[in-house]
């Protein structure tokens, strides 16, 4: 019996090595023939300590519940400069087969304002002893707010914002996969948030050159631990984004951990910034992560870059 588990699974992991490149062959090719606008979603420097904000599938992958806060001050120094802030919980069902997980955030940009709640589901594959694979799907809703009132016009009577404040909401679908070890060695990963394209219109009667839409966007995410010693490990890991007809942009992240409680870190974001992060835990169950940006763009000269501070609760621990 145990030689056919065995056979099962070498057998499934083979397969999931040859479909696994075509399937995210097929996912590029649909995102380079959609027609999407420009990036629509915020950065995380934070990003590989809440993977969850990016890909619906990493639900459920660290084996306890766990709720993260991020916020995010963009740009300090600007008027009206980007505000972000995320709360995320997701977690395993008891078979452990099975993730749920939710998030609410608010994007902030001068007059304009984003608010997204989510729910997830994602399902966990077992290929090997310590492999698992996750498919993951979330499902929302999204709502834009456009305030006139804090616009001043060349023309008063512009018809756009004529009406003051100004919402619209419209339902929002993301999906992704997820590879990883259950020893926390590495992960790989790929989602595509705003995957329907919603069209979004302010106007009563609006004409077709005054439609908006949602953006899908490509993401793709790794890491991998190595453990120099019984107390550090170093964690190199890369976010890559995509959003038609924006240029490909990536992150390369490195950090340095000490005993799973503490670590000191740095990233640089092409044509964008630098950050530095720090990250403490506390009582093995409450961690607390800020990251500061050092802009390298143009905007430099205007800003003094940006910060983020992340606090995560761990809830309930399940073994595996």
């Amino acid at each position: 019996m145990k030689r056919i588990k065995d056979k099962i699974c070498t057998n499934g992991l083979l397969l999931l090595r040859r479909v696994l490149p075509g399937f995210f062959l097929i996912w590029l090719c649909i995102m380079g023939s959609q027609q999407m606008l420009a990036q629509q979603l915020p950065h995380y420097s934070n990003y590989m300590v809440n993977e969850y904000a990016m890909n619906p599938a990493v639900g459920g992958s660290n084996g306890y519940f766990e709720g993260i806060s991020n916020n995010r001050y963009q740009w300090i120094g600007i008027t009206d400069a980007p505000r972000t802030y995320v709360l995320t919980v997701n977690g395993p069902t008891k078979s452990l087969n099975v993730g749920l997980g939710g998030m609410i955030f608010t994007d902030i940009v001068g007059p304009t304002r984003r608010t997204g709640a989510y729910l997830s589901y994602a399902y966990h594959i077992k290929v090997k002893e310590k492999i698992r694979v996750s498919l993951g799907l979330s499902a929302g809703v999204l709502q834009f707010m456009v305030d006139g009132s804090k616009i001043s016009l060349r023309d008063p009577g512009d018809f756009a914002v004529a009406n003051g404040l100004q919402s619209v909401v419209t339902p929002d679908f993301s999906a992704g996969v997820y590879a990883y070890s259950t020893d926390k060695k590495w992960y790989a990963g790929a989602s595509m948030p705003q995957v329907m394209q919603n069209k979004i219109d302010f106007f009563v009667n609006p004409t077709p050159s005054s439609f908006s839409k949602l953006s899908t966007h490509f993401y793709v995410t790794g890491g991998y631990r190595y453990h120099l010693s019984s107390d550090f490990v170093l964690e190199p890991s890369t976010v890559v984004k995509f959003v038609k007809p924006a240029p490909v942009q990536f992150d390369l992240g490195l950090r340095c951990i000490y005993k799973d409680k503490m670590w000191l870190g740095t990233a640089f974001r092409y044509q964008d910034a630098v950050s530095v992060m720090i990250g403490y835990t506390l009582q093995q169950n409450i961690t607390f992560a800020y990251a500061y940006d050092f802009t390298t763009s143009d905007i430099r000269k205007y800003s003094t870059g940006t910060q983020e501070l992340m606090i995560a609760i761990k809830f309930h621990r399940a073994g595996r």
